[in-house]
């Protein structure tokens, strides 16, 4: 290992392993040189505490592995431009729906290892490594890199010899390569694996598990610019990921992998949304097809519903068909099954329509939508279908009440003049209609026959775009299921 500043009078740290044992004064701590040390000595430090970490982004992910890297020992100093989320964070106040990553933060504030701020230069200057997680989004255009280049700004005019940069957020590929890189490289005068490590490793992750896919569920992917660099990435991460770590032979290969896994699951629900259509129309279950054909081992049909949304499905066949247009080649499969999908929130409206115009009678009636998040069970609306279901809703002329136990206020919504409630009697009653947008566990307890008693109305429509509704009874209601291919009414069901 290399030793610099023996000379300097500064406190001490006595370093007591199998690979050395020897002083190293504080100065060298702060200084050191990441590339040049072993697996070995980077297992330690981190272990020990020693090694700082500032993570750019405090959204939902980067809270999760701001937690990861805290429990693996490393100390942590979150960087975010929202003031008023790192004021939140700050006094303990952690905006994250996993128990794990609140109580890992919340503990480590209070023991001085972890610390929020939005002067991204001094982070970099107390740290050792940047793990940039802020969103890369979509534009008109193509794809906006406007925060990943406030990041990169940022560290590359305050990193010094022997730093390392993990960017971990989703990338079209290439951009590693061809962006990330150059621009380090002239705000710092350094040189990519050289003088300082740079590293791509993409999240894997699904919010509201987040520590747990991170820390055991999946492998993570790293891939570095050099070989340096991959084997840092392959140091730090094998403190973390119990599942083992990939080594990808390049950034250009990891990033392509965590698109590809995006559009597989994009493309998947597409032919699932494009089946059910045609199994309703013959009066069959897709549900029970889908439970069928899935013993197949080459078959994993995935669930049918309301679209998709998210900061993640919906972006990445963009991202590789910008990519594509660009080298000359047709994703013809990822588009269309992007259309699909964005289509879904009108196929939903037209199932409410063909049955609700046969009974009414009300100038203007009342709709309910159930769920504004993008996917059960946590409080994220980014681009949820719902969305697109309340809009052409409001276009139709009725009138919207939409309902979410777990998001209490939406700008949006407040913005087109629609109430957003957590009280399912407020939302549902004097209903003409019930729409399940998403698959809250809520959901799940309610029936055809608890939504009509709350109703009150006769006859109540319930179009169910997630198939969670309990349907052993109807009462008095028409039931739709987006893939159960079956009608409820009058007590009867239809086959």
């Amino acid at each position: 290992m290399k030793i610099e500043g023996r000379k300097e009078k500064e406190s001490t740290t006595l370093l007591s392993h199998s690979w050395c044992s020897v002083l190293i004064n504080r100065n060298f701590l702060k200084n050191m040189n990441l590339l040049e040390l072993t697996k070995e000595q980077v297992k330690f430090l981190l272990q020990s505490g020693e090694i700082s970490i500032a993570v750019f982004g405090l959204g939902s992910v980067g809270l999760a592995v701001a937690s990861v890297w805290l429990r693996a020992g490393a100390r942590v100093i979150g960087v975010d431009i929202d003031e008023n989320k790192v004021k939140r964070i700050v006094r303990g106040d952690i905006p994250h729906p996993e128990s794990v990553v609140i109580e890992t933060l919340r503990s480590a504030l209070r023991r001085g290892r972890f610390h929020a701020s939005t002067d991204g230069g001094t982070a970099v200057e107390e740290s050792h490594i940047a793990d940039v997680i802020v969103p890369v989004l979509y534009g008109e255009s193509g794809p906006d890199f406007k925060f990943l280049d406030e990041a990169l700004s940022t560290i590359g005019k305050r990193m010094r010899r022997g730093y390392a940069v993990i960017i971990e957020s989703s990338l079209p590929p290439l951009t590693t390569e061809h962006r990330v890189r150059p621009m380090l490289e002239e705000l710092s005068g350094l040189k990519a694996d050289s003088d300082f490590a740079l590293i791509y490793s993409p999240e894997r992750v699904l919010v509201g598990r987040a520590v747990e896919d991170i820390e055991t569920r999946y492998p993570k992917i790293v891939a570095g610019v050099g070989p340096r660099s991959l084997a840092l990435a392959e140091a730090l991460y094998s403190n973390i990921a119990k599942a083992g770590v990939i080594k990808a032979s390049s950034p250009r290969v990891a990033e392509f992998a965590k698109l590809a896994e995006g559009v597989y699951r994009d493309v998947n629900i597409a032919l699932a949304n494009e089946l059910a259509r045609l199994s309703k129309s013959i009066n069959i279950d897709f549900n029970e097809v889908i439970e069928i054909a899935n013993t197949q081992p080459y078959a994993h049909i995935h669930k049918p519903g309301a679209g998709v949304g998210g900061h993640c499905i919906p972006v990445y066949p963009k991202f590789l068909s910008w990519l594509g247009r660009l080298h000359g080649v047709s994703l013809e499969l990822v588009e269309h099954a992007r259309l699909i999908n964005d289509s879904q929130p009108l196929y939903v409206i037209s199932l409410l329509l063909s049955e609700l115009r046969k009974r009414l009678t009300k100038a203007k009636a009342k709709v309910a939508v159930l769920g504004l998040a993008y996917r059960g069970n946590v409080a994220i609306s980014t681009n949820s279908p719902a969305y697109r279901i309340v809009t052409e809703l409001l276009r139709l002329g009725f009138d919207v009440v939409v309902h979410d136990p777990l998001i209490a206020e939406d700008p949006q919504l407040s913005s087109l003049g629609v109430r957003l409630t957590s009280d399912i009697i407020e939302a549902v009653k004097d209903s003409s209609a019930v729409v399940v947008a998403t698959d809250h566990d809520i959901y799940k307890t309610l029936s055809p026959c608890k939504l009509s008693k709350i109703s009150a109305t006769s006859n109540l429509l319930i179009v169910d775009a997630r198939d969670v509704i309990d349907v052993s009874e109807c009462c008095d209601t028409t039931y739709i299921g987006i893939g159960r291919g079956i009608k409820c009414s009058e007590n009867l069901w239809t086959s």
